[in-house]
């Protein structure tokens, strides 16, 4: 196991960061991309050799495929790619200017994106890898106010869909992880749509019903996440955290009802 070599990104903060110590605690090699490493000196300090800490904005397709051939020719191999760079604007769909919403899929999607078809040609030479995308619970059950997260969230569950069906073949495992709410720093750097007031009530209303029980402890996920990149026969989804299930159970019984309901409508309209 201690031979394992990691590449993740967002590794300065949040899920990133407590995975990154984690895995370097394991013995594990990890090369740790973030846009500012200055906050990864520390690791750098302690473990020497076992971490390459990199500079990358995910977002430039370029840099990342430059990242990656580093980070191949530094430690020989990737045998795991944690696609975890994110953050979350606020905002009802109205609210979302152009540049806001662009800029959410720039680096929820595309920044998945880039990395894993820089990370492919590897895997496939070696007949092996596991590229693990941190998508979220809103990539399966929506929530208000966050309308563009969710979307670009969404995505990244059909693309991976997809990946996965594709790079069976080539011994390559692919992993949705999916988090309820956790308290990381994505949901408070100030990543907001200029407010239109029709909304504030919605927006006063889940506030106002917010239960702190529903958010998770980021350090509480570590031993899941060891048990994943260790696992022979990894899952294609993993949720993280005891809200994620029920919502999605919930949400998925209420698409049946209607498919079911509008069944008869579905099938005239075939032809």
């Amino acid at each position: 196991m201690s031979s394992k070599t990691i590449l993740i990104s967002g590794a300065s903060k949040g899920f990133g960061r407590a995975w990154t110590e984690a895995f370097l605690e394991k013995g594990y090699q990890v090369a740790a991309t973030a846009r500012n490493i200055d906050s990864l000196a520390d690791l750098k300090a302690q473990y020497g050799d076992a971490v390459l800490p990199l500079k990358l904005d995910v977002n430039n397709r370029a840099d990342s495929f430059a990242v990656v051939e580093k980070v191949h020719q530094h430690f020989g191999k990737i045998d795991i790619l944690i696609n975890n760079a994110g953050y979350a604007l606020n905002g009802a769909v109205e609210e979302a200017s152009e540049e806001e919403a662009r800029a959410q899929f720039e680096t929820n999607f595309f920044g998945t994106l880039w990395l894993t078809q820089a990370v492919l040609p590897i895997m496939r030479k070696q007949q092996s890898g596991h590229i693990i995308q941190v998508s979220s619970i809103l990539g399966i059950a929506a929530l208000p106010v966050l309308g563009l997260y969710n979307a670009s969230k969404f995505a990244v569950e059909g693309l991976t869909e997809t990946l996965a069906s594709e790079v069976k073949q080539f011994g390559i495992n692919v992993t949705l992880v999916e988090p309820n709410g956790y308290a990381t720093d994505i949901w408070g750097h100030g990543f907001n749509s200029e407010s239109i007031d029709a909304y504030d009530g919605l927006k006063k209303a889940i506030i106002d019903g917010h239960d702190p029980d529903t958010f998770g402890k980021t350090s509480a996920t570590v031993p899941a996440i060891i048990k994943l990149v260790e696992a022979e026969t990894p899952p294609l989804r993993l949720f993280l955290g005891k809200v994620a299930f029920p919502l999605a159970k919930q949400v998925y019984e209420q698409k049946l009802a209607t498919w079911e309901e509008w069944a008869d409508v579905s099938v005239a309209a075939h032809g």
